[in-house]
């Protein structure tokens, strides 16, 4: 018999640590709010020595409103700088892969690391505790409450990419058809700018989410950013490699003067090819999928119905006859 696996601290050892652990995030989370908030005091007088300021706090006041869940998340931003970007570039992208999930304006990178960290200690103090609780305080419970720290932690970057990845196959079937309506609407006289605001107008019901990116960039367009900056912005922002295509394409043809309308059919047409090519590979591949439930479900079933009717008959006719 193999010997029992030593616990590597009792019960008793950790659960005052776990608590003394708890109110010292608390306390640090009082004392962080309380430093923050100026004395009414002070502040009044501020607003009697400066009118303008006073304005544009109650300005800000009205727009912001943030939440108490905002304000929490916003606090840490000060324990999560070594998490967050240390170059620009960095920052961008995850900007960009926020956006591309449906999440943007400014400030977002600091309250996504921010929601990270609250994660990891509800996953390190619930997660890792009711694991500890349950396993026992040795070896394997040890690595079950990491594993439930390390998902918890890992949680906003897994709902982030599914929440991208449909949008960007949303968007990716729904250019084709509004290329179309895009073709149209230039050949019938419209501008660049016209047709998709038009058509941003249009496919509101049947494509919300590529008529919200096309009604942001002609927003950015009548706010005095250029074509070609607000185009390539349209392609980072959803992250579909066919839209930043379709961007520089757009680009080339205004900048060269070439027929934007024969440009958008082209594309159109290459779009709707390569949705085709998805769809053949996908067909293709359902036979190899279906070998898996086939060998696991199906197989076993056909083989009892077939066989098994003979077998009952052989065991009622044979095993008699030889005793």
């Amino acid at each position: 018999m193999f010997a029992a696996e030593a616990p590597l601290f009792t019960f008793a050892e950790i659960v005052p640590l776990a608590i003394f652990g708890f109110f010292a995030v608390a306390a640090w989370f009082g004392l962080e709010y309380m430093a923050a908030a100026k004395p009414r005091t002070l502040e009044r007088l501020d607003e009697l020595k400066n009118p303008q300021k006073r304005r544009a706090a109650q300005a800000d006041a009205v727009l912001k409103k943030p939440d108490t869940v905002s304000r929490v998340i916003e606090k840490t931003s000060a324990l999560t700088k070594s998490l967050a970007p240390t170059n620009e570039v960095d920052a961008n992208k995850l900007k960009y892969h926020l956006a591309s999930a449906g999440f943007r304006g400014e400030g977002l990178v600091p309250v996504y690391y921010g929601l990270k960290f609250v994660l990891l200690l509800v996953g390190f103090f619930a997660g890792g505790g009711t694991m500890l609780y349950i396993k026992g305080i040795n070896q394997s419970g040890m690595t079950w409450a990491a594993a439930v720290t390390g998902i918890f932690f890992w949680l906003p970057d897994i709902v982030v990419g599914f929440l991208a990845r449909s949008r960007q196959k949303a968007i990716f079937l729904a250019l084709p058809d509004v290329l179309d309506m895009m073709v149209v609407c230039v050949e019938a006289g419209l501008g660049l700018d016209q047709a998709m605001r038009k058509v941003s107008e249009e496919m509101k019901e049947a494509y919300p989410l590529l008529s919200t990116e096309f009604t942001q960039t002609n927003f950015q367009l009548q706010m005095g950013r250029t074509r070609a900056e607000s185009l390539h912005e349209l392609g980072l922002r959803t992250g579909v490699a066919d839209l930043r295509a379709l961007a520089a394409v757009l680009v080339q043809a205004d900048k060269f003067g070439s027929s934007i309308a024969q440009a958008l059919r082209v594309q159109s047409e290459s779009m709707r090819t390569r949705r085709s090519q998805l769809a053949e590979e996908k067909a293709a591949k359902t036979a190899v999928k279906l070998l898996f439930p086939l060998v696991l479900f199906i197989f076993p079933g056909i083989f009892v119905i077939l066989v098994g009717p003979a077998a009952i008959t052989m065991v009622r006719e044979m095993f008699p006859k030889m005793h």
